[in-house]
């Protein structure tokens, strides 16, 4: 009974889905159309495979599948003796059949801004952010790239507009010709973001960061706007947004910190992302597992550099030449992992390349049942359309290949692809399979050795004489009847010429010899089932073994990350920043992360590393209150974009951490760029070089914001040419008003809102994440560090927030400090200073190296700060100037980048001085710390040692080392035969305040 009502279930499905809503014009073939496969081993899934197994389709669904089987009546028989059946793959990541997508020219800084959409229609306030966008809705069917899809075994794809950070909803269609209603399986299956603005000519966002803050701005308004929040507008973007809550989410990421960064989002919205991968995500493995996200892998492995030239050799970096040699095992290593992903042809130069860097992916560690698996499981699962794609079981769509072998063996041919049920042949499935090892038999000559490899239907031929001389004979083949061209003597001027069938598995015929004479000719066939392929020649270099996975990855990156320890420092002088000033002859002790105790004498506990400081120096490790360093961007563009958080582009691989290690370097405030008069909120790190970016960020801390006044936030270099207000210092002081004004009436509407007892039938304000940071600063959660020049700038301000009453916490950069430093100590406010930067714009012309001597004395709590990768790495000198110029105290130096920054920061009851209780955050100097020529021995985070004098010469041996490996690798590489690229030279990123031109990423 129950095989009757699946048999009915059947009928009725296949009539249904046969159905469609166009006439033909003409006499129409409606039979069923019923085709039977036997004799094949049928790969059902990754995990099932039957042999000698039959397989019956009808129409374009599979109605059975196994051993067997009755063959029905009528049915087109198809005996796959020696051939398999594989179910087709899967395409996760496609823009198959979309428009192309044309790119703005020219954004960026300066120019006519566009500040405002030009998208038409009630649609969102950002050309970026298009939900509305519908897949089927564009979808035009090319059957140019659908040909190319289905050769590569691929039967259908989940494609989307790859335009703009809210791309709008995916589909599922078969590559199959025919109308695109007919080739359309599922639509709206899917909702598609990313951090690319796309074709959007609208001015932001320029950054990550600014993108990250559009997307979570989009996800706020869409849910106030579905809960009522708006009568006074209709929204099509809004309404998408939440209609598609629902759907497989999937976000692209453009490298392996940009899923920890989409991770982030996705935990704060309480989304599932299934994260479209860039191929590097072995590089932070652990991390990408803990977020419990599914994958989409691409299949691109960077070409090998050229590095012939030991001049172009030194400009490509460790981290690229290792990427270059692992990119292949990323596939094997997540799977090893236990990450569930699908992989993807998307990325590749041409998509011709997706089998053999598949191939490549399996010989570096991925097997072929995951590779299968990532291919059509797990695919159809997150489309949740495993009923119907993905395997081959009685009801799915007919959707399958025919193979001459395992699909991803490299002479494999696939000779037919099945879509929907409808045949593509690509190959003769009744080609005779010639591939083996003949002796072959020439009257006159001696007996040689014909080995026939390849494929099928494209074999490689080759002879090898008696004497080990390899030929290369060319062969013609029409069926079963060949010719062959040779050369039997090395001295033979003319060829030897053959004819002849194959039949039996033997060739025969006759054909002329080099001298002309007529001649019999026989190749028997010798090793059946075995093809033999030549040995290579062992003369040349054995491959080199690959290299480990390194934290970060690149220069000075190490296996294991750096470990929280014991440790005790002994007989050292210690700077402690407390009443007891500089200490001799002290030891500190360091557990758990923290300072144990700061006496004479003090006796080390089990399992505690010794340190011995005799004739050294111990201090807090330096705390630079104003950084760029270790961002992939430090502006966004609108004049107040307090919005944008740094947090959300911290770049833990970058090696100024390392360098700035190497400088007594163990805090960081890293602050927006001053290209806006409010710009993002700051991120605070502790220097935890190999960390990825969360446990480089500093606990527990203070929200920090960047403002800024003058040239820079006016547009001084493009203002006849902006159209950005504001474009004078007058109207920076507007800004602010205008901006505090609307954050008290925000913070008044939510105060009414959330007093109210009854709340039904009331709407509740918009949340707007810009007013929000404006907020906290008014209710002093949040604090400014404000980039500032001259004074009347400098008093302009205190006067706005002594006026709307907060604080402004730190001048930063205040090169005209000393002339208001009576009014800022009044005010309440830190100074962040250069020593001796002076001259270097209009603003600047003022400036003094006594800047923060005098502000010191005044009672200004002053720092000095670097705003420059390089200039970090020698704070210690830099503070030393202090002394110099204005006869600063040591000690009240060296507190100027320790315990004044942590000041500043609200740090100091755990940062800034050497005290029981405190985070263990030291740095042992060989000298006085003020001194030129004073180096880091140990640099110390939370009772972890990040950088020694000893484990950096280690490490400089093992980079080396490495980049000599990895060199000579590229260059048996190249000697190889294998394609490669020109070196370019880079130019190294310098990144301050005054960087203000940030272009959009992926530009």
């Amino acid at each position: 009974m129950k095989k009757i009502y699946l048999v009915l279930f059947l009928s009725i499905f296949n009539l249904a889905f046969g159905q469609v809503s166009f006439n033909k014009n003409g006499v129409a073939d409606n039979r069923p159309r019923l085709f039977v496969f036997t004799n094949a081993t049928i790969v059902v899934d990754a995990s099932t495979t039957i042999e000698k197994a039959t397989m019956i389709v009808k129409n374009d669904i599979i109605e059975a599948v196994g051993k067997d089987l009755k063959i029905p009546k009528g049915a087109v028989v198809y005996d796959l003796l020696g051939k398999r059946i594989y179910p087709s793959f899967i395409e996760m990541y496609s823009d198959y059949g979309m428009p192309e997508i044309k790119r703005a020219a020219g954004r960026g800084f300066g120019g006519q801004q566009q500040l405002e959409t030009n998208t038409k229609g009630a649609f969102a306030m950002n050309q970026a952010i298009k939900p509305e966008i519908d897949a089927t809705m564009l979808f035009v069917a090319d059957a140019k790239k659908a040909e190319e899809m289905r050769k590569l075994g691929f039967g259908t794809a989940l494609i989307h507009s790859m335009d703009g950070i809210v791309r709008g909803t995916g589909a599922v269609v078969n590559f199959a010709d025919g109308k695109e209603n007919e080739l359309i399986l599922k639509g709206k299956v899917s909702s598609h973001y990313s951090l690319d603005k796309g074709s959007s000519t609208q001015y932001t966002p320029v950054s990550k960061m600014g993108s990250v803050s559009l997307l979570r701005q989009a996800y706020l308004d869409a849910e106030w706007y579905a809960n009522g929040g708006s009568a006074k507008e209709k929204n099509l973007s809004l309404e998408a947004i939440t209609a598609q809550k629902s759907l497989l989410q999937i976000y692209e990421s453009d490298d392996r910190l940009g899923i920890l960064r989409g991770a982030n989002i996705a935990k704060e919205f309480g989304i599932n992302y299934v994260f479209k991968a860039s191929g590097d995500e072995y590089q932070r493995i652990d991390e990408i597992k803990a977020t419990n996200s599914s994958l989409i892998i691409p299949l691109v492995y960077p070409t090998a550099f050229d590095v012939e030239d030991p001049f172009d050799a030194e400009y490509v970096t460790m981290g690229e030449m290792k990427h270059w040699e692992m990119a292949p095992s990323n596939a094997g290593l997540l799977a090893k992992a236990g990450i569930n992903f699908a992989l993807t042809t998307a990325g590749l130069k041409s998509k011709s390349d997706f089998m053999a860097n598949l191939r490549k992916a399996i010989e570096n560690g991925l097997t072929e049942a995951k590779a299968l698996e990532a291919l059509t499981m797990i695919p159809a699962k997150l489309l949740k359309m495993e009923d119907k794609i993905g395997s081959l079981s009685t009801g799915k769509i007919a959707n399958f290949m025919i193979t001459s072998e395992s699909v991803f063996g490299k002479t494999n041919t696939i000779y037919e692809n099945w879509i929907a049920g409808k045949r593509y042949a690509f190959a003769d499935l009744n080609t005779t399979d010639i591939r083996g090892i003949y002796n072959l038999k020439i009257e006159g000559v001696e007996d040689a050795k014909l080995t026939i490899n390849g494929t099928i239907e494209k074999p490689e031929y080759a002879v090898l004489l008696k004497d080990s001389t390899k030929i290369s004979p060319k062969f013609t083949r029409n069926g079963d009847l060949f010719t062959i061209t040779l050369k039997t003597e090395k001295k033979a001027t003319n060829d030897t010429r053959l004819s002849g069938y194959f039949t039996n598995k033997n060739f025969g015929g006759e054909g002329q010899s080099a001298d002309g004479k007529s001649v019999k000719w026989s190749a028997a066939f010798t090793e059946a089932n075995k093809i033999e392929v030549i040995k290579p020649d062992t003369s040349k270099a054995k491959v080199i073994e690959i290299g480990k996975v390194i934290y970060p990855f690149g220069a000075f990156g190490a296996i294991e990350k750096v470990k929280t320890e014991n440790i005790l420092v002994k007989n050292t002088t210690v700077w402690t920043n407390e009443k007891e000033g500089v200490i001799t002859n002290t030891d500190v002790l360091l557990q758990n992360g923290k300072i144990a105790t700061v006496g004479k004498n003090i006796k080390a506990p089990a399992n505690t590393k010794e340190i011995d400081g005799t004739g050294k120096h111990l201090t807090n490790g330096i705390f630079d209150e104003h950084s760029h360093i270790a961002l992939y961007s430090i502006n966004d563009v609108q004049t107040v974009s307090s919005e944008v958080r740094m947090n959300d582009v911290i770049n833990s691989e970058d090696i100024n951490i390392y360098r700035q290690l190497a400088g007594g370097v163990t805090s960081s405030q890293l602050l927006h760029g001053s290209a806006n008069c409010i710009g993002g909120q700051s991120a605070v790190i502790k220097l935890k070089w190999g960390e990825a970016p969360e446990n480089l960020k500093m606990p527990n801390v203070d929200g920090f914001i960047k403002f800024a006044l003058g040239e820079n936030v006016k547009q001084g270099n493009n203002s006849a040419t902006s159209s950005r207000y504001p474009i004078t210092r007058m109207g920076v002081e507007q800004v602010f008003y205008d901006a505090f004004y609307r954050a008290k009436e925000y913070e008044k509407a939510w105060k009414e809102y959330n007093a109210l007892k009854n709340k039904n039938g009331i709407a509740q304000p918009r949340k707007e994440l810009e007013l929000d940071a404006l907020v906290e600063i008014l209710n002093a959660k949040r604090f400014i560090t404000c980039h500032s020049y001259v004074q009347s700038e400098i008093n302009m301000l205190m006067k706005v927030a002594d006026s709307l009453k907060f604080k402004i916490n730190t001048f930063t950069h205040i090169m005209e400090g000393y002339k208001v430093a009576d009014k800022m100590k009044e005010h309440g406010a830190s100074a962040s200073t250069f020593s001796d930067w002076w001259a270097y714009k209009m603003e600047v012309k003022e400036a003094i190296p006594y800047n923060a001597a005098i502000l010191t004395k005044v009672g200004v709590t002053t720092a000095i700060n670097s705003d420059d990768a390089e200039m970090a790495r020698r704070l210690n000198q830099e503070a030393a100037k202090t002394i110099l110029y204005g006869n600063v105290s040591e000690e009240e130096a060296w507190k100027m980048v320790t315990l004044n920054p942590a000041k500043m920061m609200h740090l100091d009851y755990k940062l800034g001085s050497i005290k029981a209780g405190k985070d263990a955050d030291l740095v042992l100097w060989n000298n006085n710390p003020l001194s030129i020529y004073a180096k880091p021995l140990y640099t110390i985070i939370d009772g972890g040692i990040y950088f020694s004098e000893e484990n950096d010469q280690k490490l400089q041996a093992a980079n080396q080392k490495e980049r000599n490996r990895l060199i000579q690798k590229l260059l048996q590489e190249k000697s190889g035969g294998a394609a490669t690229q020109k070196v370019m030279p880079k130019k190294a990123a310098e990144r301050h305040c005054d960087t203000i031109v940030e272009e959009q990423e992926g530009e």
